[in-house]
């Protein structure tokens, strides 16, 4: 199966939490897109695996993404290995996504650096027609993505690109609520409080959306770093459809 776009992260609500305002935007102009978690975030202090593992699936839904994947990397321990390398390059593969989000260099969880490093390799890697991996019994064609687009967690960066999700936040917060074990809930339920599930974090995230809407002169926007060089452009067409105020 095909798909336009492939958002890798290493936990589920990563994504929700971090682009999936582009991903619903990219969806409603048409393209094709999957998510791939890493780990099933079995050291989460609340919920279960079983229990994230429904919430992901709700969350997909409200996102209406085309595939979600689970590669049951260890969570809390990402490392940049050749196995893992090769679970990554098995997902690149079988989809052939042009555009992979991926998560930043740095960061306050350790996870979420490691799983960078996994996936800026293992992109590469996938390009490469020596190294086998196989889908059902069937060995792969190499594929690398064209592009690639590191997401902002919780340490900021200056971003390269800031897409706008004015008309997509709404959908965006339904999908990180989807996850109720984890977000916006009352000290007591799934378990202790934690640095993500009060009600200062959800609404931070607003916050932080719209600060970076701000930049380019919209309400909300989300912040990505380029990977690889200078973003390419045959055109300025994208710079006469936006009239940021400023």
């Amino acid at each position: 199966m095909k798909l336009d776009v492939v958002a890798f992260a290493a936990h589920p609500d990563d994504v929700e939490l971090a682009c999936s305002g582009t991903l619903i935007s990219l969806i409603a102009q048409g393209k094709k897109v999957g998510i791939v978690d890493l780990t099933r975030g079995e050291l989460g202090t609340r919920g279960t695996p079983e229990l994230r593992k429904k919430e992901a699936e709700k969350a997909a839904e409200v996102i209406g993404v085309t595939v979600r994947e689970n590669l049951g990397i260890e969570d809390g321990n990402i490392q940049n290995t050749r196995a893992n390398q090769l679970k990554v390059m098995e997902m690149v593969r079988a989809y052939q996504p042009d555009l992979c989000f991926i998560p930043g260099p740095e960061d306050r969880h350790p996870d979420h650096r490691n799983a960078n490093r996994l996936l800026v390799d293992a992109l590469f890697f996938s390009g490469l027609k020596n190294i086998d991996t196989k889908s059902a019994g069937k060995a792969q064609k190499s594929w690398r993505p064209f592009h690639i687009l590191q997401f902002m967690h919780n340490w900021p960066f200056d971003p390269d690109v800031i897409f706008d999700i004015t008309a997509t936040i709404e959908t965006k917060e339904k999908a990180i609520l989807a996850f109720s074990s984890q977000f916006n809930i009352p000290e007591g339920d799934y378990g202790p409080k934690t640095f993500i599930s009060g009600s200062d974090f959800f609404e931070g995230l607003r916050g932080k959306a719209r600060h970076y809407g701000h930049l380019i002169g919209v309400t909300f926007g989300e912040p990505f770093s380029y990977f690889g060089g200078p973003l390419p452009a045959s055109n300025f067409d994208h710079l006469f459809q936006h009239k940021p105020i400023r």
